[in-house]
């Protein structure tokens, strides 16, 4: 066995007299040449979990019980010096990070980066590295590799971040590789790579793999073995064949089920405390929503040819052209979902933020009740602001950490006149406040006192002051934990079966968009290749493109193409 871990438990000091037991005794190994799956919401104790292993949590404000035990290749790592634990988890044992932005240094470029591994742990001199280096990055399938090593991580996408975080990571050819949510919130088909090439990796140089993610989906695609955890406990482990056929466990159960499906559409997704509490289970019998345009539908919103282009300086007086959109159309009709697929760089983030003129539009029109949004005057347009709202991917950064979440709420209604005085408005936002599932007294609370599915609420309540009637959801669930993420989607459908909203729901999780859209455009480089009704384009899709996108869907725990 490579590594043991048994009876760890991790508690964090939050004061002088208050401490949280975050890890609560969990028992587990990974053997060699194998890949183990660690499984679980967030604050389930997974990525504490690895940490420990790696000797990466603070010391000052963490206590590890010493009668616990992490051995790895016959070691006991608790007892090491920290000189020791720095020189095996440099090479013996590695790690790749959720978040490779915030992982790579933005100042150097990344082949110096993977050098430097190179040159702290295995000797090699500036010309040995570089040559090692350039191995690396064609081994993790990054292009043109000669020009790459000396580019900057802010050059490069997300999915070529996380390449090169994978290069760091097996420079060393290390036994242990621990990839903590290396594909959260990337594009299906980039996900499906990442995790491709890293179960290629793991049989090349015959390693073990700890890979930890919140999405039991993915599991599937490469664990041999996965380990449920929640609440800092271990509460299922077995074969992953087993796991999926026959989950012991109804938690396991619950993250199973709460995931959309492309082959079903119930009236609301169950959540985890739906199952444990016995009240639901998901059943194929159960009553399904339909979907998809009709003729005789209204529309509120017909957009026609929107483009959107960038321009790049070149040299001392040119600059080049990059078409973001390019003739785009489509129509919207009121109370219906378009949802917006794609991967990063295709343009719909872009179509989302031209609409809303937050993207000066270069051509096209979009029009709304009768009046073009994109060449109306400023002057005229304030009126439209409120009716048409976003709801940003990142909460967090869209929220002002300096207001309260009353204080989030009350100023767009005074922007906008909305209410007589500051007592009614304060009513409205107790109301809102209710109608997304938040307490009344997270209206005095702050944005960082909240977890990233209920910030996302607050987002949607700050919208919902507007009263708006077209509402773009750009990737609003795409980071959050299958639970929060069901609790979400089926907000914003009361939301929608209530006041008769309108959605451009703008996702790169098919099974997301399967679930909420009533009809679904494909973009690729800009331009839509596909748009069909939803059910329509699942079952029958017609360009290669998006034949690409659903075959990147995972299998598991998602079920069988409908």
């Amino acid at each position: 066995m490579l590594l043991k871990v048994r009876d760890l438990r991790v508690t964090f000091r939050l004061d002088k007299r208050t401490t949280f037991e975050a890890v609560k005794g969990i028992s587990f190994d990974v053997p060699r040449n194998s890949t183990v799956a660690l499984v679980g919401e967030s604050g389930s104790g997974k990525s504490v979990s690895s940490l420990a292993v790696m000797g990466l949590l603070a010391p000052g404000t963490t206590i590890i019980d010493p009668a616990g035990s992490i051995e790895f290749d016959g070691r006991e790592l608790l007892t090491m010096s920290g000189a020791e634990r720095r020189r095996m988890c440099g090479k013996d044992v590695s790690m790749i990070f959720q978040e490779p932005m915030s992982s790579l240094n933005p100042v150097f470029s990344v082949g110096f980066q993977i050098g430097e591994v190179l040159r702290q742990h295995m000797g090699m001199n500036a010309r040995q590295a570089r040559a090692r280096t350039l191995e690396l990055l064609a081994e993790v399938g990054i292009p043109d590799p000669a020009q790459k090593i000396d580019a900057f991580p802010s050059q490069m996408s997300g999915g070529q971040q996380q390449r090169v975080m994978i290069a760091m990571a097996i420079a060393c050819e290390p036994k242990l590789l621990i990839a903590d949510e290396p594909t959260t919130a990337l594009d299906v088909t980039i996900q499906k790579q990442i995790t491709e090439l890293i179960s290629a990796l793991q049989k090349k140089h015959q390693m073990s793999v700890l890979f930890i993610t919140h999405d039991l989906g993915l599991v599937g695609e490469i664990a041999d073995r996965v380990i449920v955890m929640r609440h800092g406990e271990v509460r299922e482990e077995g074969g992953a064949a087993q796991v999926f056929a026959r989950p012991a466990d109804p938690y396991t159960r619950a993250l199973l089920d709460c995931r959309p499906r492309i082959d079903q559409r119930p009236l609301r997704l169950p959540v985890i405390d739906d199952y444990l509490s016995g009240r639901v289970t998901l059943d194929a019998a159960q009553p399904q929503r339909s979907r998809g345009y009709l003729d005789t539908d209204a529309p509120v919103l017909v957009v026609n040819k929107l483009s959107k282009s960038f321009f790049v300086r070149e040299g001392l007086f040119g600059k080049r052209e990059f078409k973001a959109v390019s003739d785009v159309s489509f129509t919207l009709p009121r109370g219906k979902t378009l949802g917006v697929v794609g991967e990063s760089g295709s343009g719909k983030t872009t179509v989302g933020l031209t609409l809303l003129r937050l993207h000066k539009a270069t051509g096209g029109t979009a029009m709304f009740e009768g009046r073009d949004l994109i060449s109306m005057p400023e002057r005229e347009y304030r009126a439209y602001k409120r009716r048409i709202q976003i709801i940003f991917q990142n909460p967090y950064a869209s929220l002002n950490p300096r207001f309260t979440v009353g204080q989030i709420l009350l100023e767009p209604m005074r922007i906008h006149q909305i209410g007589a005085n500051d007592g009614e408005r304060t009513k409205m936002a107790m109301q809102l406040l209710d109608k997304v599932g938040l307490p009344a007294q997270a209206f005095h609370r702050y944005p960082h006192e909240f977890s990233g599915g209920q910030r996302q609420r607050v987002a949607i309540a700050r919208c919902l002051t507007m009263k708006p009637e077209i509402l773009v959801c750009d990737e609003s669930v795409s980071a959050l934990d299958v639970s929060v993420q069901a609790q979400v989607l089926n907000l914003l459908q009361d939301l929608q079966d209530e006041y008769g909203m309108s959605y451009i729901f703008i996702s790169h999780d098919l099974s997301v968009v399967k679930y909420m859209a009533d009809q679904v455009m494909v973009m690729h480089q800009g331009r839509v290749v596909e748009l069909a009704n939803s059910d329509e384009l699942y079952r029958n899709p017609v360009h290669p493109y998006t034949r690409t996108l659903l075959g990147a869907i995972p299998a598991a725990a998602g079920g069988a193409r409908a």
